[in-house]
Order: structure tokens, then sequence, then C-alpha cells
């Protein structure tokens, strides 16, 4: 059995602005925030994931966070299920909002993972922005993140968990020897893959990384009907 919502979805590339934008248009919807993003799943893995603040986190009751910890494996599988376990409790009547920038995230919700997979893919919102803009932004943020405590972090995080799962080990910024140029390029290199995913896997409905831009593009396309599928993916 699975449980089917209507969710208003925004998709981008890291550093593209899409959480802020989100955050926006919940706060006027009074609606829910699912994050749809690998990283976001770990506990304490906070400053180098640019994980939403513990403020954001309660005031939109978000699912998709601090799911388990960086010694659990984890899959789009287990997301589903995390994610249709926090669906159930959103009261009748509240909006949902889903934004992040794991593709297959978004793929699991609009066709599944156990069954075969139409085409055209599914279309969906996201964000337009040149590579550049995101480069200078990664960089930025990367300031940001090491004035923050991303060093102490990983330190605090590797002696509470010496042995991390496969997927865990793949967090940018968490490998011993990443500096901070490693972790600029690695940033980069992601982002242009999930650009490159969202051009394949979806049919993107490009929006420029606007607030404006994203309600207008609701407005005309939104809600779409997700799955949240029961224990039975695996």
């Amino acid at each position: 059995m699975s449980l089917v919502r209507e969710a208003y979805l925004l998709a981008g590339p890291t550093a593209s602005g899409k959480s802020a934008i989100a955050a926006t248009l919940a706060r006027e919807m009074g609606a829910w925030i699912l994050s749809a993003d690998s990283m976001n799943v770990y506990r304490g893995m906070d400053v180098g994931t640019a994980k939403p603040s513990a403020a954001d986190r309660a005031e939109f009751h978000m699912g998709g966070v601090d799911v388990v910890t960086p010694a659990e494996e984890f899959s789009a599988g287990a997301w589903l299920r995390a994610a249709a376990d926090w669906a159930r409790g959103v009261p009748v009547g509240t909006p949902l909002v889903i934004v992040g920038g794991t593709g297959l995230y978004f793929s699991a919700l609009l066709r599944g993972l156990d069954r075969a997979w139409e085409k055209p893919p599914p279309a969906y919102p996201v964000i337009r922005i040149d590579r550049a803009v995101v480069r200078a932004r990664i960089a930025a943020r990367l300031d940001d993140m090491f004035l923050h405590g991303l060093e102490e972090e990983k330190r605090r995080l590797r002696a509470a968990y010496p042995v991390w799962s496969k997927t865990a080990a793949l967090a940018i910024g968490y490998r011993d020897g990443d500096d901070r140029e490693k972790i600029r390029v690695r940033t980069c290199q992601l982002a242009k893959r999930q650009d490159t995913w969202f051009r394949h896997q979806a049919t993107p409905l490009y929006v420029e990384p606007t607030v404006e831009a994203v309600r207008a593009c609701w407005r005309a396309h939104g809600p779409w009907p997700v799955r949240f599928a029961d224990g039975e993916i695996r």
C-alpha cells in the first residue's frame, strides 16, 4: 500500500537558493516541508551539508532530516519509507512542499522505484541558474562553513562514529584530508551532476531562482500528486 498526496515541488543544484525560496513560499501557505536531500538525512552533519537551521526545521515540521546516524546505511527506498512515515503525520488540508537536489528522490516519489518507468520523465520545477553564479555561491558558502565550525563538526562525528556507512562516507567535506579546495571542487562537480540528472531524468520546468518565478510556476502547474510508498520498497 502507499499514501498519495499532493505537494509543491522544487528541485535544483546545490547553492541555487532553492531552500530559501521554498521556505518563503511554505511560510506563505502554512505548509510543511520535506527535504529531498540525501545528506540531510544524517544526524550531526549540519554545517557541512548546509542543513536548514533548527528554527526552520521546527517551523516547517521538516521531514527527511536527521533520520539516521553516519554509521547507518541509507538508500532511496529508506528515504521513501521515512518520507511516508512523515507524510502520515501531516494534518489533513496542510500543504506540502518538497525541496532538494537529489533527483532520484523526486523520481521515486513521482514514478516509483519498484516498477517500470514510463516515458517521458515526470515534469516538475527545476531552478535554472548560471554555473558561474553557483560556483561563486559555493565558494562563499564554504567560507561560512569553515567559519561556523566544519572542521570541529567533522572531528566530533568521527569520534562518535569511527566507522561510517558507505553512503555517509560520500558526504563532501567529511572525508579525511578534505581541505577547502578539494571541498570546493567536489561541490562544484556535484552541482554539475545534479544539473545533468534533472536534464536527462526529468522533464524540467525551468524557473529562475526567485520567489516570484517559483510561485508563478506552482500556480500554473502544481500541486503534483506524489506517491509515498510504504515498507514494501526495498
